[in-house]
């Protein structure tokens, strides 16, 4: 599967300094945020990249994904915890820092280990999950973190993704729930209710969803407690 662009461990250890976490929505980040710990989120464009970019020229503890991500494997329930081997995007394979993850597991005994796929693009219908997991053999997809472990990896500082299911595999994302991600990683209510308008019937996959989002969260919380504040990596 193309070229390892990262190695599991980096050269350069912890500095016992700032963790810098990136995630995606307004709720992650607020779930993220704690003493020591900087929290990056995804914005218009090319913004998290550039931020990030920037922050990583001076020192920091490591960098980990975390958040919520849909879910791939069928087998994975919302609320799922997953501790990344490695991110997977295109061609690229970015190996997590081995040390850090071992640490996130014995932290987190429910989670499950493998990879994680990432995609620049949400991956929204049941058959784009499919061939996703089928191609990758990851266990879910988010769309941040393969901009976290390149930017970590090329920093020479530490790297690890620890993700919650947040939909199923068999659940397809309604068009409405598309439509109300906002660049910012707020929910764009006024996008929302424009696609219910035309499109009242789906506002049962909305409840659906919502359900989801709800217990993915509760487990989001619960993995935020006990990795505590340095994310098990001290």
């Amino acid at each position: 599967m193309g070229h390892v662009t990262g190695r599991g461990r980096t050269d350069a250890p912890a500095d016992g300094g700032t963790i810098i976490v990136v995630t995606g929505m307004s709720f992650e980040v607020r779930i993220a945020a704690g003493p020591g710990v900087e929290v990056y989120s995804r914005g218009p464009g090319d913004a998290l990249e550039r931020r990030l970019a920037e922050r990583l020229r001076r020192p920091c503890a490591g960098v980990i994904s975390f958040g919520v991500a849909g879910g791939l494997d069928p087998a994975l329930r919302p609320g799922a915890v997953i501790v990344a081997e490695r991110v997977v995007h295109l061609s690229h394979r970015y190996d997590t820092d081995a040390a850090w993850s071992a640490a996130l597991r014995a932290a987190v005994p429910r989670a499950v280990s493998g990879p994680l796929a990432a995609s620049d693009q949400p991956a929204a219908g049941v058959d784009d999950k499919r061939r996703l997991h089928h191609d990758s053999g990851a266990l879910a997809v988010d769309m941040e973190s393969h901009i976290a472990a390149r930017l970590a990896l090329a920093a020479r500082v530490p790297f690890s993704a620890c993700r919650v299911v947040l939909d199923p595999a068999a659940r397809e994302l309604p068009s409405a729930a598309l439509a109300g991600f906002g660049d910012d990683g707020r929910t764009d209510i006024g996008a929302l209710l424009r696609v219910l308008i035309g499109q009242p019937g789906q506002i049962f996959p909305l409840l659906g969803l919502a359900r989801d989002a709800g217990a993915a969260r509760a487990a989001l919380r619960a993995v935020r407690a006990s990795v505590g504040p340095a994310y098990a990596l001290r």
